[in-house]
């Protein structure tokens, strides 16, 4: 069973990702995807390399976000690609198997066509307004996952829903009662003052049966 708990990385350097990322492993996260989308390729490549070690010293799962070939190049856990990224059937001929492959969704569409594709979870959002990501897709609001987990379980298809977007401690009760599997959080963590305190407010909330 995957993490109920997703950090997404952030900053404008390597540094300051790195910085965040260590944070979030050092208070308790165990799945990590990196995403640094105006690094240059060493950059990036360097910072990977790191994640890896880090991930590999605290056991965490170590996803890298959209670059198929960098995650079979370090031995990543895995990808998660967007809805424009490379089709998840060639990064399954990449990567094999064994590899975790998420992917990205806005509505009951993408979601139908990620299961199509074997993806093995789905970023589902966003939640509600984020300034995490630029040319945001619609909102979907409590609302918009009840629905299509409602469809879901309705055609018994069955794959990990993760909200993402603006996710806040307040909104989680109410989200994991829609059925979802857990959350993807960035300025959340990146932004606490209190990284483990708030890490395990989040676990107490994801991690109780509803």
């Amino acid at each position: 069973m995957y993490s109920k708990l997703q950090y997404i990385s952030q900053g404008n350097t390597s540094e300051e990702q790195l910085q965040n990322i260590r944070k979030a492993l050092e208070n308790g996260c165990n799945w990590i995807q990196l995403r640094f989308k105006n690094s240059s390729k060493i950059e990036l490549y360097a910072l990977a390399v790191y994640t890896k070690e880090l991930c590999d010293v605290h056991n965490a799962v170590f996803i890298i976000n959209d670059n198929v070939e960098l995650a079979k190049e370090i031995n990543a856990d895995g990808v998660h690609l967007g809805l424009t990224d490379m089709k998840i059937e060639e990064a399954r001929a990449i990567l094999g198997e064994n590899k975790i492959i998420g992917g990205t969704a806005n509505t009951i569409h993408d979601v139908l066509l990620r299961i199509k594709e074997n993806c093995d979870y789905i970023g589902l959002g966003p939640f509600q307004y984020t300034e995490t990501k630029t040319n945001l897709s619609p909102i979907l609001g409590l609302q918009g996952y009840r629905s299509i987990i409602e469809i879901l379980n309705t055609n018994a298809f069955e794959i990990p829903i993760y909200a993402i977007g603006g996710i806040t401690l307040e909104n989680i009760d109410d989200l994991m009662e829609t059925g979802i599997q857990g959350i993807a959080v960035s300025g959340l963590i990146t932004n606490s003052d209190n990284p483990s305190e708030l890490i395990n407010q989040l676990k107490e909330k994801l991690y109780v049966t509803i």
